[in-house]
């Protein structure tokens, strides 16, 4: 079992995110504005999801063509002993615990312009 969210602002304009076999968990919103950057909403939308296994690269890859790349918005999720990192445009996939795959995701981040507060996915 996949599981994760999304924050339904970090889509792009006119993004259709339609990965077959996601189900919806939770549907949340929140106030951001003590960690929201500028360009960031003060409020998001939490979309919790899970999916079956199957299509790890799948499900990467339509987050990676549906996300805004403006501000570095991304997506993590865990997939068994994996962990997926999603910017517009770029998939990272390491093991848990694996601090390289990890710092290059991180790396990514920053120069994509995702704010250092915000690059703290869970291991």
């Amino acid at each position: 079992m996949i599981t994760g969210y999304l924050i339904g602002e970090s889509l792009r304009p006119g993004a259709a995110f339609e990965p077959r076999g996601l189900r919806l968990r939770k549907v949340s919103r929140v106030d951001a504005s003590a960690t929201a950057t500028a360009g960031q909403p003060a409020l998001w939308t939490f979309v919790e999801w899970e999916a079956d296994g199957d299509d790890i690269a799948g499900l990467a890859e339509a987050f990676a063509a549906a996300l805004e790349p403006a501000l570095g918005w991304y997506v993590d999720f865990d997939a068994g002993d994996e962990r997926v990192v999603v910017f517009a445009g770029k998939v990272f996939r390491y093991l848990r615990g694996d601090a390289a795959g990890r710092a290059e995701a991180i790396a990514y981040g920053r120069s994509a312009g995702t704010p250092e507060h915000q690059l703290d996915w869970k291991e």
